[in-house]
């Protein structure tokens, strides 16, 4: 029974989001706008040296947002299949369906969508989260309670504490693991961009690696789900396994380029500390430039001479 174009009156309109979501995109929002009011000071920057300002301040925010972002993606292990399946409990009305499932650090997302989407005079499109970072168990009663398709509760099923694959537990603290290094990777970063504005590049560099090997423990903290015993979803007749997706790949481009970043601000440093410090403008302090001042003043000549040829006027005389 439909209520209004196919939407079912115990359903809640408000469903969850998936690859955008609400947190994902105020990130992104926050770093954009930082990175264009840092474009704007481009123009006051002569020379090549605006070129070389503006890969940096690409390249660094690049960096960061991923970072932050990564937290909040749903697709560091994904699996996908296209197969008959049994729509509803307690009913034998088959449909064909996309049915997703993405997992995340916080939780799993799964999709479902019918080939065509309008099938049994409903519209099939589900996109359900079930986080962990609380209970699992309660999402999973109120997706019976809303009764939900058997593919997503099926799926779903299989992440509770009852199932017998306990994926919960490899798949929860992998997550949390990964998630705490990455935030640690994310002070390394600004720590770096604060010491890129200090003449100590060689520590920046330094960082740059660190942030690069935080990055890599993340991804290898999130890859402990395959030392557990994969689960196979079986739904119809066809089966899938969950495989690395974009986030973590993505996760594995950026700890490279910290890796190559670092690497080549600490070997440029060492062959040109100069040239590194004039091209981060930090190669001249408060000391040289009171020098730098002192030795371009320009003294009047006349006026000295005047002032030891003055002779001792009779009041001078008067005071010896």
């Amino acid at each position: 029974m439909t209520f209004y174009v196919d939407i079912y009156p115990f359903y809640t309109l408000q469903r969850s989001s998936f690859i955008f979501s609400g947190r994902l995109l105020t990130v992104i929002l926050v770093f954009l706008m930082l990175a264009i009011s840092l474009l704007l000071i481009l123009p006051g920057i002569r020379g090549k040296s605006r070129l070389f300002w503006m890969f940096r301040i690409i390249i660094s925010l690049f960096i960061g947002v991923v970072i932050v972002a990564l937290n909040f993606t749903c697709d560091w292990a994904e699996a996908k299949m296209t197969t008959n399946a049994t729509y509803k409990s307690f009913s034998n009305a088959v449909v064909n369906a996309d049915i997703g499932l993405h997992v995340g650090l916080y939780g799993i997302n799964v999709t479902l969508k019918g080939n065509p989407v309008v099938q049994l005079n409903e519209t099939i499109d589900y996109n359900e989260m079930f986080s962990w970072h609380d209970s699992i168990e309660d999402e999973y009663q109120e997706a019976l309670e809303k009764g939900l398709p058997t593919p997503i509760l099926y799926i779903a099923e299989k992440f509770t504490l009852g199932s017998p694959c306990r994926l919960i537990y490899q798949y929860k603290y992998s997550g949390r693991y990964a998630s705490a290094t990455l935030w640690t990777a994310f002070c390394s970063w600004l720590l770096a961009n604060i010491l890129f504005s200090l003449p100590v590049i060689l520590y920046a560099g330094y960082m740059m690696i660190a942030t690069a090997a935080l990055i890599f423990f993340s991804m290898a903290s999130f890859s402990t789900i395959r030392n557990v015993p994969q689960c196979v979803f079986s739904i119809g007749a066809d089966s899938f396994e969950t495989e690395y997706s974009r986030s973590f790949w993505l996760a594995l481009g950026t700890g490279l380029l910290c890796t190559v970043v670092g690497i080549l601000v600490v070997m440029l440093n060492f062959m040109m500390p100069e040239k590194m410090k004039e091209a981060f403008s930090v190669g001249v302090d408060s000391y040289e430039d009171e020098e730098a001042s002192y030795e371009e003043g320009y003294l009047n000549t006349v006026f000295l001479d005047g002032v030891k040829s003055l002779p001792l006027t009779s009041k001078t005389k008067r005071n010896f």
